[in-house]
């Protein structure tokens, strides 16, 4: 049987709207994407609220139009802008003559966890465990059924806020579509693109998006950190701009034909000039410094948020996404030379819409997809994975 699944993914230059089908033969088939650029957002909120609903109304269509069928319920990305995360530790006594975990330990764990959630503003759109601990042994995520005399737990909340999650809900209202549900777009990019291996150790996900920059670190199932930094790929954009006095469409030319690392002698980059003038050219050691200063700048911002994380080891990795860097020749290098560690790829896991600037919203629908399949299964926890339980306690 097929399930049709729609969501929207607000990012801070498009709102992408994906329709997806799931079926018994394939998990997650991409049958519809609509694209619409747009001013996007800060921390603030909306750069231009009067243009959102228009932007909204354009990547729906689209979607409507390659799906063949229209669009009255809808999945929303809340996101990193607009969330908080937070990680606490519970324990739980386990009880009885021969004391084991069960599926209600569990579930006593994540409400004892929720309790300590009752004074913070917003919405809990995502729970999940970064690791479980029987008796101060082993991390795991399958706890049930192992013996010992108490359960401790790192739990992980993402909260919403509360404006985006009801402007939100209003703006669709307005376009007739009903939200069904609220999903962090940062979890679901770092569950899909980071192996459980990966996770296992701790890693971070660097997304340069266009007006920010996520940092999120992952633990087990769970995001434990995540932070925004307000300077991306236009901001470099913009500099370039300014220092080369040209536009901000030949800025963003350059930008993503430079290559780091990579000296070449005579290289020059072409602006074509309005109503038959002649163009600009200008060289490498023209735009270079720029660029370099800039990226320098970013990488400076971020090294400061993983040593303030503090959870990376040795055996740690850190992978980057995001439209900003990752299509240069040489930028991810150039990045993890600057921040003194590896900066690997995120590997391609769909032959539809695999470029980085669309990794949020892929990573997004894959949770839905996830999320929905957990939810029509047995989730007993017992015998194998419980992430299905987890996640039904919170609804997503």
């Amino acid at each position: 049987m097929k399930t049709t699944v729609a969501a929207v993914d607000f990012g801070t230059s498009k709102i992408v709207t994906l329709v997806a089908e799931n079926s018994g033969n394939q998990r997650c088939d991409i049958i519809g994407a609509g694209v619409a650029p747009y001013d996007g957002f800060l921390s603030e909120g909306w750069n231009n609220p009067e243009q959102v609903n228009n932007a909204i109304r354009e990547s729906v269509k689209d979607a409507e139009e390659q799906c063949g069928s229209k669009i009255h319920e809808i999945n929303v990305g809340v996101p990193g802008t607009f969330t908080k995360v937070f990680a606490t530790r519970v324990t739980v006594p386990l009880k009885g003559t021969d004391p084991r975990v069960s599926a209600n330990d569990v579930q006593n764990a994540f409400r004892l966890a929720a309790e300590n959630l009752t004074e913070l503003p917003g919405v809990v759109i995502h729970s999940s465990p970064a690791w479980f601990m029987v008796d101060s042994g082993k991390k795991t995520l399958e706890p049930v059924g192992m013996k010992g005399r108490e359960l401790v737990a790192c739990i992980s909340f993402v909260v919403g806020d509360r404006f985006f999650v009801d402007d939100v809900s209003n703006r669709m209202a307005d376009l007739g579509i009903a939200v069904t549900g609220f999903y962090s777009t940062p979890a679901g990019e770092a569950m899909l693109y980071m192996s459980e291996q990966e996770r296992d150790r701790t890693s971070v996900l660097i997304d340069i998006g266009y007006l920010n920059t996520e940092i999120i670190g992952v633990e087990g199932d769970a995001i434990i950190y995540h932070e925004n930094i307000e300077y991306a790929g236009g901001r470099i954009t913009a500099e370039l701009a300014e220092k080369l006095d040209i536009t901000m469409a030949a800025a963003e030319d350059i930008k993503r034909h430079f290559v780091y690392g990579i000296e070449t002698d005579g290289e020059t980059y072409q602006v074509a000039a309005a109503d038959g003038e002649k163009g600009t050219s200008f060289s490498r050691d023209q735009v270079k410094p720029v660029l370099y200063g800039a990226v320098d700048e970013l990488a400076g911002m971020i090294r400061e948020k993983l040593d303030d994380f503090g959870g990376l080891g040795n055996w740690s990795s850190v992978f980057m996404t995001g439209g900003a860097l990752s299509f240069n020749r040489g930028g991810r290098e150039y990045l993890g030379g600057k921040l003194g560690k590896a900066v690997l790829e995120t590997p391609r896991r769909t032959t539809k819409l695999n470029s980085h600037s669309f990794s949020s919203a892929l990573g997004l629908m894959d949770l839905i997809i996830d999320t929905l399949e957990q939810q029509h299964q047995p989730s007993t926890g017992i015998g194998g994975k419980v992430k299905g339980f987890f996640r039904s306690l919170l609804g997503g």
